[in-house]
C-alpha cells in the first residue's frame, strides 16, 4: 500500500488569491514586497487581506496561499 504513492508529489492545499495592489517593499534588506490580495475561493472567498510575498510580483498575479487566517502587519509610512 505504501508504494502505490511512491514517487509522486504531495500536495498540501492551497486557496487562490489575486493581488489588487503592491503596497511597498518590507524586511530587513527590502527582500519580501507587501500586497493586498484579493481571495477567490474557500472559506473566505472575496476577503481582501494584506501578504508578504518573496519574488517578482505585480498587480492580477495569482498567489496560491496555504493559508488566509493569518494577515501581515500593515507597513510603517515614516521611516527613520
Amino acid at each position: 500500500m505504501a508504494d502505490e504513492n511512491k514517487g509522486k508529489a504531495q500536495f498540501s492545499k492551497a486557496v487562490r488569491a489575486e493581488v489588487k495592489e503592491v503596497v511597498g517593499r518590507t524586511g530587513t534588506r527590502g527582500e519580501a514586497v507587501q500586497v493586498k490580495c484579493k481571495i477567490l475561493e474557500g472559506r473566505d472567498q472575496d476577503k481582501i487581506m494584506r501578504r508578504n510575498v518573496k519574488g517578482p510580483v505585480q498587480e492580477e498575479d495569482v498567489l496560491m496561499l496555504r493559508e488566509t487566517e493569518m494577515e501581515a502587519r500593515a507597513l510603517r509610512s515614516g521611516r527613520r
